[in-house]
């Protein structure tokens, strides 16, 4: 998943919100550390869920990583309240279904799936299942190959 957070963040500017969907365990968080560390974020990147909200600045200057968890956030108005700069960053929201419709225009959607009882590969990475959806015009031809 990291290899995958990667290759999206060559995709990213500020302004782009990516979302996160995939059961606890699913490797959303794995995906952003890939993603930071391909953007050259300061810092580990570790799950926000008790703090909601993690800024990951970039020392060679860019957008900043926000990285948001919203497992426990009951509607989108909570997602709003953090105050994220939405256009100045670059925002990946964890357990994002049914948060970003009032919030913003256009994200780019990953759902991942862990396939139980699935066989792990000679290098001990899991398979995961991956799905792409764009939502709005910056979104409508993204090609991930």
């Amino acid at each position: 998943m990291e290899e995958f957070g990667a290759r999206v963040a060559r995709e990213l500017r500020a302004g782009d919100v990516v979302a996160l969907n995939g059961e606890l365990g699913a490797g959303k968080t794995t995906f952003t550390r890939g993603l930071g560390q391909a953007l050259g974020v300061r810092g580990a990147v570790t799950s926000p869920t008790f703090v909601l909200a993690r800024t990951h600045p970039r020392p060679a200057g860019g957008a900043p990583l926000v990285h948001v968890d919203a497992y426990r956030m009951g509607n989108p108005a909570e997602l709003d309240d953090l105050d994220i700069d939405f256009e100045g960053s670059i925002v990946v929201v964890e357990w994002a279904a049914g948060m970003l419709d009032a919030v913003v225009d256009e994200w780019l959607e990953i759902g991942i799936v862990r396939p139980v009882g699935g066989v792990e590969s000679e290098d001990g990475v899991e398979p995961r299942q991956v799905t792409v959806t764009g939502h709005g015009h910056r979104w409508a031809d993204i090609r991930l190959d």
